[in-house]
């Protein structure tokens, strides 16, 4: 924020501002309320969070959100009042929208002199995309800060801090978990001073006698990610903390950086940084927290006791020594690493760690999930997943990547970049494939940030980078993806419904799927199983937006006449069957292409004489390849898609008994993995990740071209007591290069309706024989027909008004646990 001199000049801007109008009328009087004539658009430059003074029991959000808003002359905060959270949580109100904002009034805090801010109370988001306010601004931090007459000294308006409730700092807009504002101090250079060493006492000392007079001299060889504890009532500014494992010729013990320490030091106190440290405390070891699996160190872990630094009483001093000033004769041990390569992933024992380094294939969009317990303040935790190839395997590391407090890298990971995870943890899932999940201590790095980390020289990785440069980048790019719906492990063959709160898909009543539903926040994903029966499926060639896809189920599943079983086929016309074979059955050179296709992507990476010349620590721009010819949504020049659908004898009447119909089941382009090019990185990487908390110019770009996608099931899901009805997708693998089709078993199966919900693809995904037609599939669909099955259904909040709903997998009720 600039300070109040860049605020105080009012003549020198000679167009009209709307957001001076409004601040003058304000001064007048307490409220004020807009018409919609005098409500101009403004835009969203900021939009940033932080816990609630205090906490109302019949409040459902425990966060407050302040918004800085532009209308291309000025820019000012205001106070969003909680009444409009719902927006933040749906993702209407974002950042490079266009709000117009048709209710607010000023608020004075009556317990400081001279501050006070205006409570936005009421507004609407503009429905188009984009801005029509930002495209006049280059720079943000340029335009002048507006404030009332009277208030210029504020420090509440003009800096990176809280407006309400005397909180000093921001949260990030969808976790807790990484430094957000200007507050958090980068990894800057420190400089130079002279250390007396002769004094410093080791840890094996500490371990003994608790005995904290002397300074340390210690290596950090680990480093958790932060902790937020911030809660009602909590009378600490930075309620921050976080673990390190530092080390010296001695051995091993853990560190504790304790609040406002946490934004000072956290970001400069890296893995292999050297401490100096003095007046720190010593206590007994916190015993219920996670540690890092440290064996292959091979020093002695002292974990009775650990160190900590605090910002008063005493006030600990830190000194992160430069590199160059560390001196061979402190006898400090490096840092040590467990690197396991692809092809030895399978032997590791579950739960062990392990460090990898790989080359992306595919990444995820970024989502969210609840922390358990749901106890206020309510958390969640950022995720997402990764696929990375090390050459060792056929197979790729499968990656569950939580966020690790290092949101610009964390945001950075796409495919052609060099990935290290350290501190991973070995998820043995039975019938699939293992896959790695982040613990507490978990550090990500890609291209471009890899240099200087002492993982450089390990041989594994060394040996990594010479596998790299026999590779073409072409043959990579065949078979790199981004994006789409993505879960694994697989769902087991038995379903076992869950007691507590760990199970991953608890058994709703379908009555109450409207709730998970409608609290559902912005990439939140959940997975959760009801009882039912499906009484209708349908499908269609191409994602649909849901006022299409509503208007063209009543159509069709009102129609008797447009289902499509194996007895009713031959009543379609002429230019129906025309129109079907067109576009639901690919032609024989279409086929051909189809096993080419899935044939290809699991083949081994073509080596190439010419090496690749991409180096850790390099950003380069790799050369864009061309994509073979594929199946796009627009190839059938405007045609409409042809409809292929089954309903169950009884639908037709018991959908005019149903008190809710729940239609959320189109496929939406977000659920579908796109292909990746270098040219559209940007574009892709804003599409995977969550809406940013700050607005920032980007380059004027081409709109990413619609997803290829063969086609989709839409099933309608009667609840067991059919009263409720809920529709969802089914997308199942039809390709041996989906992402979705690494790791999970594939056992053969007869590729009906049925046996295609159960098993998640269709059979086969390689080889010479093409997977089944839809029609093929949809003439099983008759033995669903009255069927008690458990559907699991995972559920994604894409923002705005866009719902995911997915069927992941279909059990009988044979298949399922009555325990």
């Amino acid at each position: 924020m600039e300070d109040s001199s860049s605020s105080s000049v009012v003549s020198g801007l000679c167009q009209p501002s709307f957001l001076q109008r409004t601040l003058d009328r304000l001064s007048s009087t307490q409220s004020l309320k807009l018409s919609a004539e005098e409500a101009a658009p403004v835009a969203v430059v900021a939009l940033q969070r932080y816990l609630s003074e205090k906490a109302d029991g019949r409040q459902a959000d425990s966060y407050t959100y302040d918004v800085t808003l532009t209308d291309g002359l000025w820019r000012a905060k205001f106070w969003l009042h909680p009444s409009l959270n719902h927006l933040v949580h749906r993702n209407k109100l974002k950042t490079g929208g266009d709000v117009s904002v048709r209710r607010c009034s000023f608020v004075y805090d009556e317990r400081r002199l001279g501050h006070g801010y205006v409570c936005v109370e009421e507004l609407s988001c503009c429905a188009a995309d984009g801005s029509a306010v930002l495209p006049g601004v280059r720079d943000v931090c340029s335009l002048p800060v507006l404030v009332k007459q009277g208030m210029e000294r504020s420090q509440v308006l003009l800096r990176d801090v809280p407006l309400q409730g005397g909180r000093k700092h921001y949260l990030p807009l969808w976790n807790n978990d990484d430094p957000e504002g200007d507050i958090w101090t980068s990894g800057s250079p420190t400089r130079e001073t002279v250390l007396d060493v002769s004094k410093v006492t080791l840890l094996s000392s500490l371990e003994s006698s608790r005995a904290s007079g002397r300074p340390l001299l210690v290596k950090i060889i680990h480093k958790s990610r932060l902790r937020y504890y911030g809660k009602f009532g909590l009378k600490i500014d930075y309620p921050y903390q976080a673990y390190f494992e530092v080390a010296d010729q001695s051995g091993t013990m853990s560190l504790v950086l304790w609040n406002e320490l946490c934004p000072e030091f956290y970001q400069r106190m890296t893995v292999g940084a050297v401490l100096y440290l003095q007046n720190y405390t010593l206590k007994q070891s916190y015993s219920n927290r996670s540690r890092p699996q440290m064996a292959h160190h091979g020093m002695k872990n002292f974990t009775s006791t650990e160190i900590c630094l605090n910002p008063h009483s005493p006030a600990s001093v830190i000194t992160v020594v430069p590199a160059k000033s560390v001196l061979p004769q402190w006898g400090l041990p490096g840092v040590s690493y467990q690197f396991t390569c692809r092809s030895e992933l399978e032997k590791l024992a579950n739960n062990s760690a392990c460090d990898v380094i790989g080359l992306v294939t595919f990444v995820g969009r970024v989502e969210r999930v609840k922390s358990k317990g749901n106890k206020a303040p309510e958390k969640y935790w950022t995720y997402r997943w990764a696929h990375a190839v090390d050459g060792t395997s056929e197979q790729p590391f499968i990656l569950e990547l939580f966020s690790s407090s290092q949101p610009e890298i964390f945001s950075q990971i796409c495919p052609m970049t060099y990935l290290v995870c350290t501190q991973m943890r070995v998820c043995q899932a039975e019938g699939s494939s293992p896959y790695l999940t982040s613990s507490c201590e978990t550090e990500i790095f890609v291209t471009g940030h890899h240099r200087g980390q002492p993982y450089v020289s390990d041989p594994r990785v060394k040996s990594f980078i010479q596998w790299t440069k026999t590779l073409r980048d072409d043959a990579v790019l065949q078979r790199t993806a981004v994006g789409g719906h993505y879960c694994y492990p697989p769902l087991p063959k038995i379903f076992t419904q869950s007691t507590d709160s760990s199970g991953r898909a608890p058994l709703v009543a379908a009555a109450d799927l409207k709730t998970e539903l409608d609290t559902l926040q912005y990439r939140e994903h959940k997975r959760v199983a009801i009882q039912g029966q499906i009484t209708a499926v349908r499908y269609t060639n191409a994602p649909h937006t849901t006022e299409t896809q509503e208007a063209e189920e009543d159509e069709v599943l009102n129609d008797e006449q447009g289902r499509v079983t194996p007895e009713s086929r031959h009543r379609l016309s002429a230019a129906e069957q025309t129109a079907a074979e067109t576009l639901g059955s690919p032609s024989a050179d279409r086929r051909k292409r189809r096993i080419q296709d899935s044939k290809s992507p699991q083949a081994s990476l073509t080596s190439s004489s010419t090496p690749s010349k991409r180096r850790l620590g390099d950003e380069e721009t790799h050369e864009r390849t061309e994509p073979e010819e594929e199946e796009v949504q627009s190839e059938e020049g405007g045609q409409e898609p042809a409809a292929l659908s089954w309903q169950s004898s009884s639908w037709s009447e018991h959908r005019q008994e149903l008190s809710d119909h729940l239609r959320h089941g189109g496929l939406r382009q977000d659920s579908v993995c796109r292909s990746f090019t270098s040219d559209e990185r940007s574009a892709l990487l804003r599409r995977l990740n969550l809406q940013p908390t700050r607005w920032a110019p980007e380059p004027a770009a081409d709109p990413l071209p619609p997803v290829s996608c063969p086609g989709h099931y839409q099933l309608t899901i009667l609840g067991i007591n059919k009263r409720i009805a809920v529709d969802a997708a089914f997308l199942p693998v039809a390709r041996a290069d989906d992402p979705r089709a690494v790791g999970r078993p594939q056992e053969p199966h007869d590729n009906t309706m049925l046996s295609c919900l159960s098993s998640g693809f269709l059979c086969p995904l390689g080889g010479e024989a093409a997977p089944p037609e839809p029609e093929e599939v949809l003439a099983t669909a008759p033995e669903l027909e009255g069927a008690h099955l458990v559907c699991i259904l995972d559920l994604c909040h894409l923002g705005g008004d866009e719902v995911e709903v997915l069927i992941n997998k279909v059990y009988k009720v044979t298949e399922a646990s009555l325990e």
